[in-house]
């Protein structure tokens, strides 16, 4: 080859090296023609025109966490409180994460942020407490309509903790405690009355029916001595009722 033709022939050669990029499997390139949007590309192996196209730059397109915290937070009946949270977030458009915006990921995290704390100064701290996915699920639409035009998708927020005051702690310790002995004693005062309706229907058929009672009285003397050997001692005006009982009636 005459020594005039490898000049081009390197810079031929070096254009293709430059030409060809490879994009992994969870990325995507968004490149550029002339310093306006072109194309996303990827992936696998792609070609761009040297000199007319950039890979201005390439997004990832797995689901990323970040974590968020908000300390001393005012919740609606004006109680600090801290929380933490995470935010599982993915990009669903690689342009509008690419073009309308600088930083999508820093965004990402102050948005969610003040969205924290925003949802923490409109809930209660008892629902805030006993209902955490209603919680996750508002902060997940907060924070997604928000990002929605950066082309980025929430696809849900898990609170960790919510930590409040040690004060406030032990006073919601001692309202349970109180809580639970209030329903404690709640809960025998109903056995007892069942106990004493069932009495008072045991002492009208008693009533009703004197051997029946007589019966009875036999049986709780006989269950107090079965187990100790010794005999057992009828009073007479019981015994005496009972032969009475069981006296066969007169002939006619």
């Amino acid at each position: 080859m005459p020594y005039y033709f490898i000049a081009p022939a390197i810079v031929v050669i070096l254009l293709l090296i430059r030409s060809i990029r490879m994009v992994r499997e969870w990325d995507r390139a968004v490149v550029l023609r002339l310093g306006r949007f072109h194309a996303i590309k990827g992936p696998g192996l792609v070609l761009v025109i040297p000199l007319l196209d950039q890979v201005a730059v390439t997004v990832d397109m797995r689901v990323e966490t970040t974590t968020i915290t908000a300390e001393q937070a005012l919740t609606r009946d004006t109680v600090a409180v801290g929380v933490d949270a995470i935010v599982f977030w993915q990009v669903s458009d690689a342009r509008a994460a690419a073009i309308n915006i600088a930083n999508y990921r820093q965004a990402i995290e102050r948005v969610s942020q003040t969205s924290l704390r925003e949802m923490i100064g409109s809930t209660d701290l008892a629902q805030l407490l006993s209902d955490r996915k209603a919680a996750d699920e508002k902060l997940r639409v907060t924070i997604g309509d928000k990002t929605g035009s950066w082309g980025v998708a929430i696809r849900s927020v898990e609170i960790k903790d919510v930590a409040i005051p040690p004060g406030l702690q032990n006073a919601m310790s001692m309202q349970a405690q109180a809580e639970r002995e209030r329903q404690a004693r709640v809960t025998l005062a109903s056995a007892e009355e069942a106990i004493a309706e069932q009495v008072m229907r045991a002492a009208s058929i008693y009533a009703q029916n004197p051997v029946a009672l007589q019966l009875r009285q036999m049986n709780l003397l006989y269950e107090m001595n079965k187990d100790r050997g010794s005999t057992v001692l009828i009073p007479t005006d019981m015994a005496s009722a009972l032969g009475a009982a069981f006296k066969p009636p007169p002939a006619a």
